[in-house]
């Protein structure tokens, strides 16, 4: 990171490296398609996994789906994200509206609207301003460059950090125009050195309190994209604007969303675009999720300080234990346990090796250490 930008790959580099690994290991040999409903502990010990597949040829036409119940010893859920959650303002907009191609989450598909800028010159509204914003600008402003497009960009902040952001000297992350640089999520110790150490002893609100102030918004510092808003702060189609938004609603005689702003002295302004996108990254609790619902009514789990799975330091899901049996969960359910970078394929790997040390432990396989 001296010497070049931060590293990220693009998908099409991740899933050619994921198809590589699951050739190696045979996974379309263990894999079973469709949706499970509930992880229900065994009398006996273990868990079953009732599971609906996707392939329901089997069934009777008109009846009732399939269900197959998997007996096992051992689960894992890594379940990502239980579901996206929109700011207030916008998804009130769509469930009055029903208008659910012109705002958009950055997390939902959302193709056509860059179909649309390259049709035709649109003026979109981003809001946040994280690693997933600074992704959708960058995406605009390149189809500018290399595909014709005059999509004009105003860049909404509702806090606008002028200073260093973090509580502590060794936690500061420099700020340039509203955005706070870091590379990672968090600091890079957190991920195998003294910060990581520090979350594996404390406990609790210590714990809370550690994390929120190592973590908050923040994007990677990286040239391209800050060469690219500069050329369009100095352009002119790339402007930002500070305030609090008071509600969406249609514009005045167009097909386009006016956003409606406080202007902190008891007068409004208004921002008319063709399309909202929602950058906020803002994630919905974990009961929005079916599984994860079902473990906190009837299989013992509990909720941890940030409000997700609480997990022990090995990533078992605390409650849950069913004999000998375990279940795990890993990413971003976990967050506010033992590990700070969960939500990232450094720690979904840690995550990994730490649940593979403890199914060892537990008779299930071999340790995998340095040789294997």
């Amino acid at each position: 990171s001296i010497l070049a930008n931060y590293y990220t790959p693009k998908a099409g580099q991740v899933y050619e490296s994921v198809r590589r690994e699951a050739a190696r290991i045979g996974w379309d040999h263990m894999l079973r398609t469709g949706i499970v409903r509930t992880v229900r502990r065994r009398r006996e010990g273990g868990y079953f996994v009732i599971h609906t597949p996707e392939d329901q040829s089997g069934a009777v036409p008109g009846g009732p789906k399939q269900r197959v119940a998997y007996r096992c010893h051992h689960v894992h859920l890594a379940v990502g994200y239980p579901g996206v959650k929109m700011l207030g303002d916008l998804q009130a907009y769509r469930e009055r509206h029903q208008d659910w191609a012109r705002v958009v989450n950055a997390y939902e598909p959302h193709l056509h609207a860059y179909e649309e800028m390259l049709r035709r010159p649109c003026t979109v509204v981003v809001r946040g301003s994280g690693i997933v914003a600074s992704r959708v600008l960058q995406r605009m402003i390149d189809d500018r460059d290399q595909r014709g497009a005059q999509t004009r960009i105003i860049h909404l902040f509702r806090n606008y950090p002028t200073g260093p952001q973090g509580d502590k000297a060794t936690f500061r992350r420099p700020v340039l125009a509203g955005w706070a640089k870091q590379g990672f999520n968090f600091p890079k110790s957190a991920w195998g050195g003294q910060l990581r150490n520090d979350m594996e002893r404390l406990e609790g609100d210590e714990r809370a309190k550690l994390l929120d102030s190592l973590g908050g918004t923040n994007t990677a510092p990286r040239k391209d994209w800050e060469e690219q808003l500069d050329r369009g702060a100095r352009e002119g189609f790339y402007r930002q604007l500070i305030g609090t938004v008071k509600s969406v609603v249609p514009a005045d005689g167009s097909a386009g969303i006016r956003t409606v702003i406080a202007d902190g002295q008891g007068g409004e302004s208004f921002l008319d675009a063709d399309f909202i996108i929602d950058a906020t990254g803002l994630e919905a609790g974990i009961e929005e999720h079916r599984v994860l619902r079902d473990l906190l009514q009837f299989g013992g789990a509990r909720k941890n300080v940030k409000g997700r799975l609480d997990v022990e330091r090995d990533f078992t899901v605390r409650g849950t234990q069913s004999g000998t049996g375990r279940l795990y969960a890993s990413g971003s359910i976990t967050l506010g346990g033992y590990y700070a970078g969960v939500d990232s394929f450094l720690g979904l790997h840690y995550a990994a090796l730490r649940i593979a040390d403890s199914l060892a432990e537990n008779g299930f396989g071999k340790k995998i250490g340095p040789l294997r």
